[in-house]
């Protein structure tokens, strides 16, 4: 069955909708601490939610964990879940991506519905069949692609978030802009992420979820094109890597980092426009600020793009543009470009 991504207006009969349309004799939410206080309540008393049994993980990336998979699978179990059964995931992207790894090996594959309530999530981590759980300090090591039966898109749930969650999410759609065209690119960059106006947030993730699920469906397994969802990403990751080690920071704030450095390598190896390089990476400056590495650090987020699973053999492979929109996928890139790169977020 081909993943339904619904941009929701009336939640309450979509959700109902949705779960009629999947097969369940049970029904498992699984939430975070912050999901559980914040949006749990608002949905707990539908009809179609009546019998529904609630498993609780602990919030940040950082729970991202085989434990917290092993708690899940557990809770599951203790619950009575048959391959019949069916999980919501009500949540950010960890939630959606733990849960999702959670229902596709539990009893070999069980139904599951993903409900994204952070910007990132819906932009990004809940369409696309991506499932996973971060394993020996790196990210997204141990997965599957599975796709969830339906996305339920509300922006609605966007209420909730703080600023910081919000322009996290915000950068996965910056990407998107910048793998699509010159429109789309030119609307974000202008957009007032300090005081964002959420009907036209709303418009604009819908624009950012179909580029992304126009790229998932010509390429599902990450073969060729879907590596343009990776602009940002091989820095990006490192630097999410890096920041887990010492002070966490957002998914969506490493991407926006990671985007400096490839810009940069656009611009240099693939002829991508300086002027739009730098008016990208001054919206980035402006609503993400900086982190703070130093050239000590140099080695240990090369070694960490080392670990990208989208390197061949022992070469280091990033996506980069020639304008926006013309896309160049796995281009090899030196320790020596690295360091240059390195060099121009820090000082650039």
């Amino acid at each position: 069955m081909e993943q339904r991504v619904i941009i929701s207006k009336h939640f309450k009969s979509d959700l109902a909708t949705a779960i009629a349309e999947c097969e369940h004799d049970r029904i498992f939410v699984l939430v975070d601490e912050t999901t559980r206080d914040k949006c749990w309540p608002i949905i707990k008393d539908f009809f179609c939610l009546k019998q529904a049994q609630v498993i609780t993980i602990r919030t940040t990336d950082a729970a991202k964990t085989l434990d917290t998979l092993a708690h899940v699978w557990q809770s599951l179990q203790q619950g009575g879940a048959t391959r019949h059964s069916l999980l919501i995931n009500l949540g950010g992207g960890m939630v959606t991506d733990l849960g999702g790894f959670a229902a596709s090996t539990f009893k070999r594959g069980i139904n599951f519905i993903n409900v994204p309530t952070t910007l990132l999530a819906m932009t990004d981590a809940s369409v696309g069949g991506k499932t996973g759980i971060n394993f020996g300090g790196l990210k997204n090591e141990i997965g599957v692609f599975n796709d969830s039966h339906f996305v339920l898109l509300d922006t609605s749930w966007l209420k909730t978030l703080d600023s910081e969650n919000l322009r996290s999410g915000y950068a996965e759609m910056l990407k998107h802009g910048l793998i699509a065209n010159n429109e789309m690119w030119a609307e974000l960059v202008r957009f007032d992420l300090a005081a964002p106006d959420l009907h036209q947030l709303s418009a604009m993730l819908g624009k950012s979820v179909k580029v992304k699920e126009r790229i998932v469906r010509k390429d599902p397994h990450e073969q060729g094109i879907r590596k343009a969802l990776n602009l940002g990403h091989t820095f990006g990751h490192a630097f999410e890597s890096w920041a887990l080690r010492r002070n966490p920071i957002l998914h969506g704030y490493a991407v926006a980092f990671g985007l400096i450095p490839e810009l940069y390598l656009a611009a240099v190896k693939t002829g991508f426009p300086t002027d739009k390089m730098r008016q990208t990476i001054n919206f980035i400056r402006d609503y993400y600020g900086s982190l703070p590495i130093t050239c000590n650090d140099y080695a240990e987020l090369t070694e960490l793009m080392h670990h990208d699973k989208k390197n061949r053999g022992n070469e280091i492979n990033v996506t980069l543009l020639a304008d926006i929109g013309d896309l160049r996928i796995n281009q090899a890139i030196t320790e020596e470009e690295i360091k240059e790169a390195l060099d121009f977020f820090r000082e650039g």
